[in-house]
């Protein structure tokens, strides 16, 4: 076999840049004791929690590959619940950072999360129409529920009842029914998407957010609740509508429909609506966790905030406005009966203030702090997070922003980068401002505001840079101060190319005015200080036909070679700046380009993602690469090799031999199009820039990287993309309704449910093995040693039972129902044995229940027709009722010596908790105050 070239692996070293994504929300998190000063955002795969008061990075909750969807915080604080593009949800601990459980039930995006009160349970929903429900304790799916027709946009449990709100892109609120997991209402109000909705007052009333710029009200009723025969009919309060808020006949008729006689459970009424300042569709709309602030925001900059009034603060405001109308009465006529007293819509749900933020709002989120003060956090959509205080006590609440994050990153996409001679320093630029970094440190330590910048480069010496702009300007930056010291007009056009000669004694520069400019590096006086200070001059101008949009030189500075926008690449001598070659074959334009450290080779990279390797000495095409599934935005040779580096817009960067013309290695970590990167000056370090406004470092190891392997790792990776996609196992005699199975097939479950097969395997083998050599002792008449299978002897020299219940328990139990699913019947009737010799130990008796009840289900049919599992079941039966009764004793035992344990307590430090108690007197009160003043009114 002949020697293989070797080449050294490129990996992923940090990732830049970048304050916060804006795909999904951004949340409030208790970290160290405190609440309203840590805010968790995601950052492309990982979830960044920033500390608001410093502007500090505190903590990184590391992802795998996919991008985060969607967030959300634990009631106790603890754990925060990240949702990812391929439908993956993983809960960490923010104590540790770690992540402590992942759930996999979901095909597509994971767009929205929400915990239920104790935080006991997790619901999600999907782009794939699915809402699931998981349990956070047992760490486990409980069900899916189906009947949206688009991607689900909130969900909301209920405290005091078993049910579930979910609505979605398709116009639907619905109401779930989880006892028995099912659909027993849908709202059908809404014209458009809905794209938020809110509790509020107690759970009594629900408000929803579309793609109009009202804020629809619902009054909710439950019909379950056993009702105070004294107590009078509460008074629903009619909406006042605002022009244009009235709803049309055919919208009133389908409302009409949804107060159907026979309804159960919840009664939805619709009572008007709040309308909002903007007049687009609602992106986000929330509420703080007490439901006394409400808050939305459109696509626009602008958040309006809204203060929901208390039952108290209601009925305040009734006897004022009840004193007015008996003043009135008087005055008109004493005779006059006195009209009946409501409060509008408007009056109970009162605007308190709009925020204006910087930029357009991506999300948001409201804590009230202990103070009295409103903390508003606000994610922009160019990479910066505010935090706002509202100040309620003052006559004219203002939001007044306290804090702004944004010097870790950029505003707008990085369309240039640059590495310093030393490889220490590298340069970045976008739209509005130059950032120096510290490549080991990865701290930005020079922040210079500049014009859309397009092209730039380190001026040897590294104490300067240059950079071409899109208005046609090159500017030229001094580093130790950070200040711009020249600006000269340099093309009429964007300057899309600059390139430093090899001499380092000047550069040159391609524009949009079809022109190249030649330019050189000198010392004039500075007019304000003593010493010199450097300028660019320019030298010579080549006129060409097409728009300039790449410029290279020859590392011997012969040759330029400079691309134009008729999609081909002209090569010019230096000196006379005569014509030597045109190299043409790309279909589009070519973007960029770069000629190899000997000169021999040059390379192209073209909109119509094709890579073409062309001989320098002739002119001639080595081979064309397809190299990217959209543009080849940058490409670049590794110093001192024939290896070179491209970006593409399909967010992909990868590695090519222009020997071998194959390719080496694909770098993954970018989510949207990738537009520059750059190499150090020795090849060891590579950076990127993306639309997803990161910046990724990637660091050149000594690990060796065999080609033939890294094929095989992508098929591999290939399959289990594969294996995913597959259709779902179908669960015999489940109907396809609207519950299902939370779980889905994985490689993961595929592989679970391999290791309990090849488990069964072993047992088989060593129980035959076994009979054998019992026959075998008979035969003898003595004792003959047994050998041990090494995987026993590995695991203690336990028994081949107890190897098959280790292999079990290693099963995740997010994934245990899956791997059974997969399982072949074959393995069921020794699993079942297997289940009642575990039992009967009284080992894991929880774990063995829930397998055996779910192979039960799904295997009905075979499992009742064998005779040979008749006894088997018979045994089952005895042995699960008798430990699951004493577990259940067990249980109530503990459950009773902590209750006798609190009571000690409670004695002990005569500390009472009944404050439950006192909150439903406190109630009665209020409604014997509201009866007697409702009588009085009366009279």
């Amino acid at each position: 076999m002949g020697l293989t070239r070797q080449y050294l692996r490129y990996e992923p070293a940090a990732l830049f840049g970048l304050v916060a994504s804006a795909r999904a929300a951004v949340a409030f998190v208790a970290l160290r004791g405190e609440r309203g000063r840590y805010v968790a955002v995601p950052a492309c795969e990982h979830v960044f929690v920033w500390d608001t008061r410093k502007g500090e990075k505190v903590l990184i909750l590391k992802g795998v590959k996919q991008q985060v969807s969607c967030l959300c915080p634990s009631p106790d604080g603890l754990h925060l619940a990240v949702g990812y593009e391929d439908g993956a949800i993983r809960v960490f601990n923010l104590l540790s950072g770690e992540s402590t459980i992942t759930f996999n039930g979901h095909r597509a995006a994971v767009t929205a999360l929400q915990y239920d009160h104790l935080g006991g349970r997790l619901v999600s929903g999907s782009k794939d129409t699915e809402v699931i429900v998981w349990d956070v304790i047992n760490e486990s799916g409980l069900y899916r529920l189906r009947g949206h027709k688009d991607v689900i946009t909130q969900v909301l449990f209920l405290k005091e009842k078993n049910l579930l709100v979910t609505c979605a892109k398709d116009t639907l609120v619905k109401w779930w029914d989880l006892d028995t997991q099912h659909c027993f209402k849908t709202l059908v109000g809404h014209r458009a998407e809905v794209w938020g909705m809110a509790l509020l007052s107690e759970e009594k009333r629900l408000i929803t957010g579309s793609g109009d710029s009202e804020l629809r009200v619902w009054d909710l009723t439950y019909i379950q609740e056993v009702k105070d025969p004294d107590e009078p009919e509460p008074k629903k309060s009619k909406g006042s509508f605002s022009p244009g808020a009235e709803e049309d006949a055919e919208e009133d008729e389908t409302l009409e429909l949804d107060e159907h006689p026979e309804e159960r459970i919840v009664k939805c009424n619709k009572v008007g609506s709040i309308m909002r300042e903007g007049r687009d569709r609602v992106v986000t709309l929330g509420t703080d966790r007490m439901g006394k602030f409400l808050a939305c925001h459109g696509t626009d900059a602008v958040l309006e905030v809204f203060s929901v009034l208390s039952e108290e603060e209601i009925q305040k405001k009734l006897e004022k406005k009840m004193k007015k109308a008996r003043k009135k009465a008087k005055q008109n006529s004493e005779e006059e009966p006195e009209r009946s007293v409501e409060l509008s819509l408007q009056e109970e749900i009162q605007r308190v203030t709009n925020v204006k933020a910087s930029s357009k709002i991506k999300s948001f989120d409201l804590i009230l702090s202990p103070k009295g003060e409103l903390k508003m956090v606000l994610l922009l959509q160019n990479n910066v997070i505010e935090l706002y205080n509202l100040d309620l006590s003052a006559p004219v609440p203002q939001a007044v922003r306290v804090s702004r994050i944004t010097v870790g990153g950029h505003r707008s996409d990085v369309r240039t980068l640059a590495f310093s001679s030393d490889n220490i320093a590298i340069l970045s630029a976008a739209a509005e401002s130059v950032k120096i970094w510290n490549r080991s440190t990865l701290q930005c330590i020079r922040t210079m505001e500049c014009e859309y910048a397009l092209c730039s480069l380190f001026v040897p010496g590294d104490r300067q840079v240059i950079i071409g702009t899109k208005t046609g300007k090159l500017q030229l930056y001094d580093l130790a101060s950070g200040s711009l010291i020249e600006t000269l007009d340099a093309h009429d056009g964007a300057v899309w190319s600059i390139a430093l000669s090899p001499d380092q004694r000047g550069f040159v520069t391609g524009g949009a005015d079809k022109c190249v400019k030649f330019w050189e590096f000198e010392l004039v006086k500075d007019e304000s200080s003593v010493q010199k200070r450097l300028s660019m001059k320019h030298l010579r101008i080549l006129q060409l036909d097409e728009d300039v949009l790449c410029v290279r030189y020859s590392p011997n500075q012969k040759l330029l070679a400079v691309s134009l926008l008729d999609c081909t690449v002209k090569v010019f001598y230096v000196d006379t700046l005569k014509f030597f070659l045109s190299l043409y074959g790309h279909k589009l334009p070519v973007l960029c380009m770069d000629i190899c450290y000997d000169g021999t080779l040059i390379a192209t990279g073209s909109a119509d993602r094709n890579v073409k390797i062309w001989g320098l000495d002739f002119g001639d095409c080595h081979r064309s690469l397809f190299a990217h599934d959209d543009s080849v935005m940058y490409l670049q040779f590794v110093p001192k090799s024939h290896l070179f580096f491209t970006a593409g817009k399909d967010s992909k960067i990868k590695q090519w031999d222009a020997d071998k013309f194959e390719q080496i290695q694909t770098l993954e970590g970018h989510h949207q199009e990738v537009w520059c990167l750059a190499l150090s000056p020795n090849g060891d370090y590579v950076v990127s820039a993306s639309h997803d406004k990161s910046l990724r470092l990637w660091e050149r190891t000594r690990e060796p990287l065999i080609l033939e392997e890294e094929r095989e790792m992508q098929r591999e990776a290939e399959y289990e993309e594969s294996v995913a996609k597959e259709e779902q196992p179908v669960v015999p005699g489940e109907k396809q309704g609207e519950t299902g199975l939370a779980g889905k097939k994985t490689i993961e479950t595929i592989k679970a449910a391999e290791r309990i097969m090849e488990a069964i395997e072993l047992y088989r083998e060593e129980m035959a093995k076994l009979k054998e050599h019992n026959a075998i002792c008979k035969a003898a008449g003595k004792e003959v040693p047994f050998p041990v299978n090494p995987i026993l002897r590995a695991y203690g020299n336990i028994t081949p039972s107890a190897y098959v219940l280790e292999v079990f328990k290693k099963v995740k139990s997010s994934e245990l129902e899956e791997s059974l699913l997969v399982l072949p019947f074959s393995y069921v009737p020794d699993l079942l044995r297997l289940f009642n010799e575990y039992i009967q130990l009284g080992s894991d008796v929880e774990l063995l229940c829930r397998a055996l009840l779910f192979l039960l289900k799904i295997h009905f049919g075979q499992i009742t027709s064998n005779q040979m599992l008749v006894t088997v079941i018979e045994n089952l039966k005895k042995t699960t009722i008798s430990r699951v009764s004493e577990a259940r004793d067990v249980l109530g035992f503990n459950m009773a010596g902590l209750q006798f344990l609190k009571r000690e307590i409670e004695a002990k430090d005569e500390v009472t908790f009944f404050a439950d108690a006192t909150e439903r007197f406190e109630e009665k009160k209020r409604k014997r105050k509201k009866k007697e003043k409702m009588v009085l009114a009366v009279l």
